[in-house]
């Protein structure tokens, strides 16, 4: 017999990388956390940790036994919903989300979701994708809405596939610079012509991006700042700090005195989707994912060469 316990004692070692912070997470001593490593050790006969002077990595076999410590968390965190469902008449539905995303496509599918399930609870939590996701794994939320660029979704050492991605919509992302830049009235740019300019992001991914996207259109960006928002970095191009890159879908509201310029092919990009564990059949989940998809479609037209400060309800893509 497996025990519980154990299996959760190596899901928080193979999220932490170490037995001395998953004892602190876990708030346990180190020893007690090779105690139980052992014990599952013996109790599988096969050895589920690497141990080295830098820290732990999982065996095949405890990759294998992480993904069944997530499938176990999430089904018993899924039967404490289905008991306080009894006791309250109510489901409980629980959201992560990125905030440009979440801004933008969840009031709209939460308002379908409500009038479908009038008796759902809905809780929203903000997270950015790499927390968002063992969220998911771990039964705490019942669907993200994340995103990723070019190359896999985000996720930590020894998290298993156990996901399902419902791809929503590309993001584009665009240049934004004051409307006085002498650049301002192109209708595309080449990321090349932008080598010579500073620039302040929304988004510390975002800065990661555009040094990779760069470094293979053979420069080295000089980011003079990198926010948490992307609005504020809008205002600070606005008060000439220097120009951005921001996805289309946080393009709104608009800022007086700015132009949005598409970049050439090839174009950088974020794919918004919905992230759910693939093996639970939720009515509430299928409604809001389908909401989703559905409010995606809807803004997923052309965008125009750039606009204008013309007052606008929305940006499309």
């Amino acid at each position: 017999m497996i025990d519980v316990q154990r299996l959760r004692v190596l899901r928080t070692v193979a999220e932490h990388g170490s037995f001395n912070q998953a004892a602190q997470a876990l708030h346990l001593t180190p020893s007690a956390i090779s105690q139980h490593i052992a014990a599952l050790e013996r109790s599988l006969g096969a050895q589920v940790v690497a141990r080295s002077t830098r820290g732990v990595t999982l065996t095949p076999a405890g990759r294998i036994m992480v993904g069944a410590a997530e499938s176990v968390a999430a089904e018993l965190a899924h039967a404490q919903q289905e008991v306080d469902r009894l006791g309250s008449g109510r489901t409980q539905l629980t959201i992560a989300t990125f905030t440009s995303g979440g801004r933008l496509l969840l009031p709209g599918a939460l308002t379908r979701l409500t009038t479908a399930h009038p008796d759902t609870v809905v809780h929203v939590r903000e997270a950015e994708p790499e927390d968002s996701l063992p969220l998911v794994r771990q039964g705490a939320v019942d669907l993200a809405l994340a995103y990723h660029f070019d190359g896999p979704l985000p996720s930590r050492p020894g998290q298993s596939s156990s996901l399902t991605w419902t791809a929503l919509m590309d993001d584009p992302l665009r240049v934004v610079l004051p409307e006085t830049h002498p650049l301002a009235g192109r209708e595309a740019l080449d990321i090349t012509e932008l080598a010579a300019e500073p620039w302040v992001l929304g988004c510390h991914k975002t800065e990661t991006y555009l040094r990779r996207y760069a470094e293979h259109a053979g420069f080295d960006p000089e980011v003079r700042g990198t926010t948490t928002d992307y609005f504020f970095a809008r205002s600070l191009v606005a008060a000439g700090t220097g120009i951005s890159l921001v996805p289309s879908i946080a393009l709104t509201p608009p800022i007086p005195g700015l132009r949005t310029i598409p970049i050439t092919p090839p174009t950088p990009t974020r794919h918004l989707g919905v992230v759910t564990i693939h093996r639970r059949n939720h009515p509430q989940v299928g409604t809001l994912l389908q909401a989703l998809q559905e409010q995606a479609a809807a803004m997923n037209e052309p965008c125009p060469p750039y606009t204008t400060n013309r007052p606008h309800s929305s940006v499309r893509n």
